[in-house]
């Protein structure tokens, strides 16, 4: 469909250049033939007038020779146009295209009388019609050819550029790794563009990749040093200055442990350990470690799945968190066989993120809270680890957030042999 679809793209460069061939074909076989046919009209004619005065000339002479009277004729049988000019110069020529059949005059006046013969000029026509013909036959013939050999030559830089395209979409989409492997020295225009595509994957590939290795050492560099934060706030007398004080390093504490967990899964080093999964219980505890509320229902028969049971939990928290943080209560959680939704009931998401996604520290518009912008960042980091889709939207009545993870096909439902684990 997609082949069609860009074949019947009336306004691809393809189609373009296959017009402008056609129009440029076309404007050169008709100013050929306009001007053949100009000069072999024009080269008739000189040749009919001078045949014609030729005739009238032999004609008068063997007359003259045999003492015989010269062709003469009356003013009637010759066409005015003629007359005319016999009036002005005393003789004179003139085409006449029938009827009954084309030919030519030639005329003169001497002693008051008039002599004129008329050359026919059938086979003359004829031919200059045989001509015309051809010219419009071949010509039509040689658009028949050069267009679809223009359609065939332009399908190769077409496909070549729809390459670049796809792979300049698949950058856009998040793969650093595509490549159009079109490169090349001394190439054509589309090579070069290709190569500068390429060129930009890689320089964006090093930059995101020196990006994450930093965010890793800092990660790495700063988790020594607030371990030590940690253990000596814990020896502060109580009071409430203590208090603050553990508080601000949990949430460092917090924040260096996500960026740790961002860097692996940038890295590409996480496995998930898969097991069946009751997932109504799994989210019941995952909700209840967060100690905040939400409300789990569950609909049709309780699902079991074959997933990670630590990174499904980690996703659901992030969730829960995010939904309590960010938006209002209450937040619901409902588990519908491999789908699990979470939802509050605040001012949704920001359009931001609908359309490109999660950003770390980024969270979006002011009223949606405080956070470093990392908790959805992970989850659908973690959901790509287990191989489920997190989908991110807005209720259609109330606004409010939801999230939808939709685990792998794969997954045993109520019926399944894994479910006997999990039944008393």
């Amino acid at each position: 469909m997609t082949v069609v679809r860009t074949l019947l793209n009336l306004r691809s460069m393809r189609w373009k250049t296959i017009f402008l061939v056609a129009v440029a074909c076309s404007s050169m076989a008709l100013t050929i033939g306009l001007l053949v046919h100009e000069s072999t009209l024009e080269r008739s004619m000189n040749d009919g007038a001078a045949k014609a005065r030729s005739s009238l000339d032999r004609a008068m002479s063997e007359a003259e020779t045999s003492g015989q009277e010269p062709p003469s004729v009356t003013s009637g049988e010759l066409p005015d146009a003629l007359l005319r000019k016999l009036d002005r110069h005393g003789e004179g020529t003139l085409y006449e295209n029938g009827p009954p059949a084309p030919g030519y005059w030639a005329a003169r006046r001497e002693g008051g009388r008039l002599y004129a013969v008329e050359v026919d000029m059938t086979t003359d026509l004829l031919t200059r019609q045989a001509l015309d013909r051809h010219l419009w036959k071949y010509s039509l013939l040689t658009l028949a050819v050069v267009i679809p050999a223009t359609a065939l030559a332009t399908a190769l830089p077409a496909r070549r550029l729809r390459r670049v395209a796809r792979t300049a979409r698949s950058i856009t989409a998040g793969d650093l790794n595509a490549r159009t492997a079109m490169g090349g020295s001394g190439g054509d225009e589309i090579t070069e563009i290709a190569t500068t595509v390429d060129s930009m994957a890689d320089s964006l590939q090093r930059r995101l990749a020196d990006e994450q290795r930093f965010t890793a050492d800092v990660a790495h560099e700063l988790r020594t040093p607030l371990m030590g934060l940690l253990t000596s706030a814990g020896l502060l007398p109580e009071c409430e200055a203590t208090d603050l004080v553990r508080d601000r390093v949990q949430v460092l504490r917090d924040l260096v442990e996500d960026l740790l967990e961002i860097s692996r899964l940038d890295a590409g080093a996480e496995q998930p350990m898969t097991r069946p999964v009751a997932l109504t219980e799994l989210v019941e505890e995952s909700a209840a470690r967060t100690g905040l509320t939400a409300r789990v229902t569950t609909q049709g028969a309780p699902a079991v799945a074959r997933t990670d049971p630590r990174r499904l939990d980690r996703i659901v928290a992030n969730l829960v968190v995010n939904a309590h943080r960010h938006g209002a209560g209450p937040v619901e959680i409902t588990v519908s066989g491999a789908a699990i939704t979470v939802r509050d009931h605040g001012p949704g998401f920001p359009a931001e993120l609908l359309a490109d996604g999660p950003r770390r520290f980024r969270t979006g518009a002011v009223e949606r809270g405080r956070g470093h912008g990392l908790g959805l960042t992970i989850a659908r980091g973690q959901a790509q680890v287990i191989g489920a889709e997190l989908d991110f939207a807005n209720h259609p009545e109330d606004g409010g957030a939801v999230a939808v993870l939709r685990l792998p096909e794969d997954h045993q439902g109520p019926g399944g042999p894994d479910a006997a684990m999990f039944q008393s």
